[in-house]
């Protein structure tokens, strides 16, 4: 199971989960891009609140990338596990 957009129109249970996750993976590297470019414009201009909300939304995106993926490897195995049953 992946990422994958021609699965919206939801055949299957895995190619359902490959789509949520390629559009959990687009907004979370959309996110991050917005947040860096709030860090960077308030660490530019010594605006040390616009700073800390874009640090935040870059963690904040970072885990979103990383629950998506850790998502995935635990839906494999309990894929994996069911089939098994």
């Amino acid at each position: 199971m992946g990422p994958d957009f021609s699965a919206l129109n939801g055949t299957t249970l895995e190619r359902v989960i490959g789509a949520l996750l390629t559009i959990v993976l687009t907004a979370a590297v959309a996110s991050l891009i917005i947040a860096a470019i709030m860090w960077a414009y308030g660490t530019a201009t010594g605006n040390w609140q616009s700073a800390s909300k874009g640090r935040v939304g870059v963690l904040i995106a970072l885990g979103t990338a990383a629950a998506a993926g850790a998502g995935v490897a635990i839906l494999n195995w309990l894929l994996h596990v069911g089939s098994r049953l």
